[in-house]
């Protein structure tokens, strides 16, 4: 476990590697799984304000889910919020390009200069994945492994990149850019000891 200003990162951060790998997986973690992706509270407002900007952006189906069951929805079981899901499958904010992958219609939106909100932070750090447990006031950043992201360990390992550095844009939007040089430097003292 490596500290990082006040957050525990996982070892598997650094020694793992990750490269998603969409022309093998066509974005299944966006379908898969038992619940949405979870969502900040400070995140479902911003889920409020944009929906009718980013409709246009969404599949029918998609757009019915959330009308019929609310944006976001809260699961018993992860005790978090967390997207809304199209009959317990897809997230009813994904949509599918022309080769069937996966696209985040939030994201769609953002790329196209309708919405300043990229998407939710956890489907950004992903295969990130954040703990906090607010009673011990403790954040932890862990690695979630996936046999659906088996393709993504392989690339990874190909291009030898790191789950940090694979997701470095995202941890800078969540926790600044110092917070990621640390991170950085810690990792590269780990490298170096274990030569």
């Amino acid at each position: 476990m490596i500290i990082v200003q006040d957050k525990l990162v996982s070892d598997d951060l650094v020694e793992e590697q990750f490269v998603c790998n969409l022309q093998a997986c066509k974005g299944a973690c966006c379908w898969e799984g038992d619940s949405g992706a979870p969502l900040e509270e400070a995140e479902l407002p911003v889920l409020d304000a944009i929906f009718d900007k980013i409709k246009p952006f969404l599949s029918p189906a998609g757009i019915q889910a959330l009308e019929t069951q609310g944006l976001y929805q809260w699961y018993e079981e992860g005790e978090e919020w967390g997207t809304t899901l199209i009959d317990k499958g897809p997230c009813a904010y994904m949509t599918l390009n022309a080769t069937g992958t996966a696209q985040c219609g939030i994201e769609q939106a953002f790329r196209a200069g309708v919405i300043d909100f990229q998407k939710p932070v956890s489907c950004h750090l992903y295969p990130i994945r954040v703990e906090k447990n607010e009673d011990l006031g403790f954040e932890a950043l862990n690695y979630h492994s996936w046999e659906i992201c088996s393709a993504a360990c392989e690339l990874g390992k190909k291009e030898q990149v790191p789950v940090y550095r694979f997701v470095r844009e995202a941890i800078i939007r969540k926790y600044g850019q110092e917070f990621y040089d640390e991170l950085d430097g810690a990792a590269a003292f780990i490298k170096s000891a274990d030569a």
